[in-house]
């Protein structure tokens, strides 16, 4: 499976946070408005979404793990409004 790119991940984030609850984003808070980009911090995420059976959570979630740490930092820096 290829990894994605910031520019193609960056549209799917901000669907998300246009979700009513996700304005500060969502389970993935942490992540994507905190900048914890480690796997770590993303696995913790994802395993949340997964007990709350949030399927655009867990969607987001595996998609982070598929990019780099890099990757989500420069997502983390970005503009998702």
């Amino acid at each position: 499976m290829k990894k994605p790119t910031v520019p193609e991940v960056l549209p799917i984030v901000k669907a998300y946070y246009s979700i009513p609850g996700n304005s500060v984003g969502g389970i993935f808070h942490i992540v994507l408005d905190d900048g914890n980009v480690d796997d770590s911090d993303v696995e913790y995420c994802l395993n949340l979404a997964k007990k709350r059976e949030d399927k655009e959570s867990i969607k987001i979630g595996e998609i982070l793990l598929r990019m780099s740490r890099a990757q989500r930092k420069k997502l983390y820096l970005s503009d998702k409004t």
